[in-house]
């Protein structure tokens, strides 16, 4: 099984520091070079660390399919992987943060034959914060690259530019020796890709987790950006305000943009396990699927993601052989302070919903939305809050630009509380009506003026029957402080 293997990482990363120790070494008998290559091949060779029963999942791993829910309870627990990688890391500027900082944002890059964005990137971080935010950050970047000549001219340009954030102790720049690195060539081609590129993406996948291995303990939550990225205004605190409305809920991975590995927020004590997944799986795939599957491992089924996103991609070659790559995130603001943070909570409708667009999509971050069939007067939309909220605003659009008459033509937006029921069929007692629908969509602020009880329920209510369906595109809640519980 793929957790088998995994379980079996640490006698992976001891062959890399006998390789690292057999190359300082002049005098080695024939038969422990013998051993280490009778060790090289039964770690690299086609699947042939796995056994025999296990090589369906890896290639199940291959094909972008994977069952996360088999590994589930064990993936969680194990406690193999809480320990670091044992590397060695050359700082080239900065010295190790004499305090935890609330957010370490890391920063992986490589030598460009088009463009360097790198500067830029450093720059929208420390200029889209504010000072008493720049107290609770450490930037990291690893210079992955082996050329040497590269590295000393970034780490010299970097040192002019940011030397007062480096003194601050909120900017590092490290390397790992290239004899740190496993086998690079002669890796599987999955998805046909040519040999360079799957050497791109391997190496990427092990940059990845070394600069994952170096974070571990230096804050309470990491960001992972790319080298290519414009920040949006005091992102963090808009990503704390996230994180504390979902205190108590369990997530593994939440993202603040929809591009690659951009704007990927983790718990700190989760990067061990997430650099040993990569480094065992660095030749399998790209490292976003990888984090697919390993969000699913620990039980986040669920994509968490947060709009307008924080950070937006504004290179346009790419740090692969120079190739264009114009992706965008329609979904970024520069001024996105204003996120809403969608407290956990369940979902429901008595609406008959049409095929797989139901209830929770419109209250999800992802791009999809609810479509239920032509509801009738006292059909409702219902949400049920994990535990009793203030609420600071509410937005609610329906229809889409392609069916525009599929809105809510005759609704309203109440709140309650005195919620009784069952986990699974809880609702509230009461409810307070704060406003109609106008034009299929619903806006109000300053609710925790207007409603004077903790809110645990909302529903989106159906005050006359309609001909046409009825698509919830997005409910956006902001909460404001915690209430009493």
């Amino acid at each position: 099984t793929l957790l088998y293997a995994f379980l079996h990482m640490r006698p992976n990363l001891k062959y890399f520091d006998k390789m690292r120790c057999l190359r300082k070494r002049s005098a080695v008998s024939f038969l422990g070079v013998l051993v280490i290559c009778l060790l090289f091949m039964n770690l690299y060779i086609e699947d042939g660390y796995v056994l025999e029963g296990d090589k369906q999942l890896i290639r199940e791993t291959a094909t972008h399919q994977l069952n996360p829910e088999r590994y589930v309870h064990t993936f969680k627990d194990l406690s193999n992987f809480s320990g670091s990688i044992n590397i060695s890391y050359r700082y080239l500027a900065g010295t190790p943060l004499p305090r935890k900082r609330y957010l370490t944002i890391g920063l992986s890059s490589v030598k460009r034959k088009k463009g360097n964005y790198l500067l830029e990137t450093i720059k929208s971080i420390f200029e889209q914060s504010s000072y008493e935010e720049l107290k609770e950050i450490a930037v990291v970047v690893q210079l992955a690259d082996f050329d040497s000549a590269w590295c000393e001219g970034m780490v010299q340009d970097i040192s002019q530019k940011f030397a007062h954030h480096i003194i601050a102790g909120r900017l590092i720049v490290i390397h790992v020796p290239e004899e740190y690195y496993p086998v690079l060539d002669g890796l599987k081609r999955n998805y046909n890709d040519p040999e360079d590129r799957v050497k791109f993406r391997s190496k990427q996948n092990v940059d990845y987790a070394f600069l994952l291995n170096f974070c571990a303990n230096l804050s309470d939550y990491y960001v992972m950006l790319e080298d290519d990225v414009r920040c949006s205004k005091n992102f963090l605190t808009a990503v704390k305000k996230v994180i504390t409305s979902r205190e108590g809920s369990y997530w593994v991975t939440l993202e603040f943009s929809k591009l690659g590995y951009i704007g990927k927020l983790y718990h700190s004590h989760d990067l061990p396990r997430l650099a040993h997944f990569l480094l065992m799986f660095y030749q399998e795939m790209p490292c976003d699927w990888l984090l697919i599957h390993f969000r699913g491992l620990l039980a986040q089924k669920e994509v968490i993601r947060f709009k307008p996103s924080l950070f937006q991609h504004m290179g346009y070659y790419s740090s692969y052989k120079g190739a264009e790559n114009k992706l965008k995130d329609d979904d970024f603001e520069e001024e996105s302070f204003d996120i809403p943070d969608n407290p956990p909570a369940n979902l429901h409708t008595n609406m008959n919903v049409f095929e797989n667009y139901e209830a929770s999509k419109a209250y999800s971050s992802i791009d999809e939305y609810f479509w239920g069939k032509a509801p009738s007067t006292g059909d409702f939309y219902g949400i049920v809050f994990e535990k009793p909220i203030k609420i600071s605003k509410i937005k609610v659009v329906t229809g889409t630009e392609d069916r525009q008459n599929d809105i809510l033509h005759h609704g309203a937006l109440e709140v309650g509380e005195k919620i009784v029921g069952s986990k699974k069929g809880r609702q509230c007692t009461t409810y307070l009506r704060l406003g109609e629908f106008k034009n299929g969509n619903f806006e109000i602020t300053d609710v925790e003026h207007k409603v004077l009880f903790d809110i645990n329920c909302m529903r989106i209510l159906v005050t006359k029957s309609q001909k046409e369906w009825l698509i919830i595109r997005s409910i956006s809640v902001w909460t404001s402080q915690t209430p009493n519980q």
